[in-house]
């Protein structure tokens, strides 16, 4: 772990990139909002019965939400890194469109978690393009 982190300490950032104690507490919220797309993708929405096409970008985004902080800090590999940032972001965003018909509260509270993960992409490049 020490030298996990004596990689990442020792990254260039820019200016505006958040303290590292910040991020454990904002994905602590955000993995509460997200619970809200396992809610409605595999319980359904009251009565109604959700199609596949509603979990699958669930799945894909959790997948690869989870597998971040491998290939970040196991693999210390910043290009996958921005690559797998993007396509939390990209699932996300499908995941919201499919959701919005059936539950459209889901999509207004997940919100907070697509800027967080648009300003994780434009970090995670950034960090990327000075670190090359």
């Amino acid at each position: 772990m020490g030298n996990t982190y004596n990689w990442y300490s020792q990254l260039i950032k820019p200016s505006w990139s958040p303290p590292a104690w910040l991020f454990g507490p904002v994905w602590s919220v955000l993995y509460v909002l997200i619970c809200s797309f396992f809610r409605e993708s595999f319980l359904g929405c009251g009565t109604q019965t959700i199609p596949f096409v509603i979990a699958l970008p669930f799945i894909l985004n959790l997948f690869f939400n989870f597998i971040f902080t491998t290939i970040q800090f196991g693999l210390k590999n910043n290009y996958l890194a921005a690559l797998d940032i993007l396509l939390v972001l990209s699932t996300l965003i499908w995941a919201m469109i499919v959701i919005f018909p059936y539950a459209k509260w889901v999509t207004y509270i997940q919100i907070p978690y697509v800027l967080w993960v648009a300003f994780a992409t434009i970090l995670q490049f950034t960090v990327t393009y000075l670190n090359k």
